[in-house]
């Protein structure tokens, strides 16, 4: 995660890139998007967070046009670490993704609130379920980091 001082941090200001893309935040000395920021793409997807050199990296909040929406961990520009991930028709992952895939130990959750039945928790790998097993602290740590994600972008 990016401390609130980050030294790679040289000055704030906006930009508007040829193709639309809009980016309202902090940069380095490169001139690479660095610290917290506010990116918006020309389909409409927005990214509220950290970045890295020039990449989503650390925690943030990514909003897509068609309602769907993942807060949590990013890395190089990844969904990466822990997570919640909300499809347009309300179902919900809360777990571990690596590479923007859904991978690791984790919990459905269908627009009607039920998990399923028999209960869709346990390893996911490559958004598939490959063995049921109950993990309420993985789950928690996704519900607390993206809550973190959350408040850290409305503080800014």
């Amino acid at each position: 995660m990016v401390d609130a001082v980050d030294p790679g941090v040289v000055k704030s200001g906006a930009y508007k890139y040829e193709d639309g893309t809009r980016y309202i935040g902090e940069w380095n000395t490169k001139g690479q998007k660095h610290g917290m920021g506010h990116l918006l793409l020309p389909d409409g997807t927005r990214y509220d967070g950290c970045l890295a050199g020039g990449m989503c990296s650390g925690l943030g909040v990514m909003a897509f046009p068609d309602g769907a929406k993942y807060e949590g961990e990013f890395m190089q520009g990844w969904f990466h670490g822990h997570g919640v991930f909300w499809r347009a028709d309300g179902m919900k992952f809360e777990g571990e993704f690596r590479g923007g895939r859904v991978w690791g130990l984790g919990l459905v959750t269908f627009s009607d609130s039920s998990n399923g039945f028999p209960r869709n928790e346990g390893f996911f790998q490559d958004c598939k379920m490959v063995r049921r097993k109950r993990c309420p602290e993985v789950v928690q740590r996704a519900q607390k980091v993206a809550y973190m994600a959350r408040a850290q972008c409305q503080q800014v």
